[in-house]
């Protein structure tokens, strides 16, 4: 008979055990979608604005050569991502492309100019570090004219902006409904082995010795839950780039990886404090109290 009621004992404390993991893994996992909806919203804000051109007109019959040395020193200016030489004729046909004729048959000459367009890197693609990079640049006599549009400039930043205060403040409510989610399942879980903690207090153990084997579990539980919430994670991943391949180019794995860890280093932390707090409060409960 005691024998039945210890593996009826051992069966639910399994349970709960598992459908605590599975509770946690899954709060984890919208923390770790919250923190990949972070990383690709600042990779495809980056990527829109490294896609900002500055354009560096050239002055009617500036050797190529002397281009081409211009271009070397833009591109190691420190505000510079990578730059590109257009020369007249490939100006030319591309603005033959876009009109669908040839207008250079219409005109009888090339009326375009040569130029270099200039992205910027993602911090300094702003009005204020453009003004000081064109004002910079419009010195060289080679240059004739500095083009950009300031007012999409403005509205990207802007945007990007809006967007990521938005983010963040979902962010944070997330992070804090999860953090509630997980102490309140851990408390549950620890609710059932009352009993065992009070039994072991009154044979004597000290609340450290009694404490420990639940902190253990905690840790474990904190990193099976992580672990399960990251193979979940790269699913999903894998899922949202055979749907969007465009999600690519947004890719960071070292970035990725940091989602990751933080994911299972939440569920470790949150998971231990959790139980240690839920233990506490069952070793300073009297005996009556722990039947209400």
């Amino acid at each position: 008979m005691e024998e039945f009621e210890d593996s009826r004992a051992s069966k639910k404390t399994k349970t709960i055990y598992i459908s605590t993991v599975i509770s946690i893994s899954l709060v984890l996992l919208m923390v770790g979608l919250l923190g990949l909806i972070l990383v690709h919203g600042k990779n495809l804000s980056n990527y829109v604005k490294e896609n900002i051109v500055l354009n560096l007109v050239i002055n009617e019959g500036t050797k190529e050569v002397d281009i081409l040395a211009l271009q070397k020193q833009v591109e190691a200016n420190g505000y510079v991502k990578s730059t590109q030489y257009i020369s007249k004729e490939v100006a030319a046909r591309n603005l033959t492309q876009d009109l669908g004729e040839d207008f250079i048959k219409f005109l009888g000459y090339n009326p375009l100019l040569s130029s270099i367009d200039v992205y910027l890197k993602a911090e300094y693609a702003n009005n204020q570090s453009i003004d000081i990079l064109s004002k910079q640049l419009q010195k060289n006599p080679m240059i004739n004219e500095v083009r950009y549009q300031k007012s999409l400039v403005d509205m990207i930043n802007q945007n990007i902006r809006t967007i990521s205060l938005v983010i963040f403040g979902f962010g944070a409510v997330l992070l804090i409904i999860a953090i509630a989610l997980i102490n309140n399942t851990i408390r549950l879980a620890i609710y059932s082995q009352r009993f065992l903690i009070k039994s072991m207090q009154l044979v004597g153990a000290t609340r450290s010795f009694i404490r420990k084997p639940f902190l253990v579990y905690g840790f474990l539980h904190g990193l099976i839950a992580g672990l399960i919430a990251i193979i979940l994670l790269v699913l999903t991943l894998y899922f949202a780039q055979q749907q969007i391949p465009e999600l690519v180019i947004l890719r960071n794995y070292y970035e990725f990886a940091i989602v990751f860890i933080a994911v299972i280093g939440v569920g470790i932390f949150i998971s231990c404090l959790s139980t240690y707090f839920a233990v506490t409060k069952y070793l300073k409960l009297k005996i009556y109290d722990l039947y209400r």
